[in-house]
């Protein structure tokens, strides 16, 4: 069963790598309105 633990790892870094880049965006709209 490893590809199992492969996917939901593969999907956990594509997951937390989406929360990143939204949580970048958020930053950066925040800076700016200053």
């Amino acid at each position: 069963m490893w590809y199992f633990s492969w996917i939901l790892g593969t999907g956990l870094a594509c997951c937390f790598a989406i929360l990143n880049a939204m949580w970048i965006e958020l930053e950066d709209s925040k800076n700016e309105s200053k």
